[in-house]
């Protein structure tokens, strides 16, 4: 690997090129990481994982959306229905109609709009983490200071006016009699 006497013994310093024998590379002196590593948790590549073709809303959140189906858009009431026929073929029309121009409208514009929608998730989460958490710590960090100051002007200045107006004003009594 690098040229010198025991390429062998480098090797087997290292089980990847994060881990290594002696422990994780980013923490030089743990050297208990092996076994941590190996038995512990193992990380998962979320862009690799298998997506589940049968349910494709494992976390329901279009179920009170856009669940429509031809007896919540179309009924006859008692009375008033048509040949059987017409029925059936009318509810043949509008599942077949719905079914295929929603598998057209996504073949044209659903890889698009999941192109768009990846860009925008992500330019929000880079914005997120390199933006807009660094500048709250910042805030916290400096308002921490101001906190400070303004606590020391307050127990400095008010505390002896308010302990000097309530001494003051101990001797104040209110009663209240009721006239008839």
């Amino acid at each position: 690997m690098t040229g010198g006497l025991k390429d062998r013994e480098a090797d087997e310093d290292f089980l990847s090129p994060f881990i290594r024998k002696q422990g994780n590379i980013y923490k030089p002196n743990n050297k208990e990481m092996e076994n941590d590593s190996l038995n512990g948790k193992t990380m998962e590549d979320v862009h690799t994982k298998e997506i589940d073709l049968v349910n494709r809303d494992p976390k329901r959140i279009n179920d009170d959306v856009v669940r429509v189906d031809f007896e919540d858009v179309i009924a006859e009431p008692p009375g008033t229905y048509s040949f059987d026929g017409v029925w059936k073929a009318s509810f043949t029309t509008f599942t077949v109609t719905k079914y295929w121009c929603y598998r057209l409208l996504t073949a044209l514009v659903g890889i698009p709009l999941a192109l768009v929608w990846g860009v925008f998730f992500a330019i929000l989460s880079f914005l997120h983490i390199w933006a807009v958490v660094p500048c709250v710590k910042s805030y916290l960090i400096e308002i921490h200071c101001v906190s400070r100051v303004y606590s020391i002007c307050v127990h400095t200045f008010f505390d002896p006016l308010f302990e000097a107006m309530g001494k003051c004003c101990s001797s104040i009594r209110v009663s209240t009699i009721k006239e008839v």
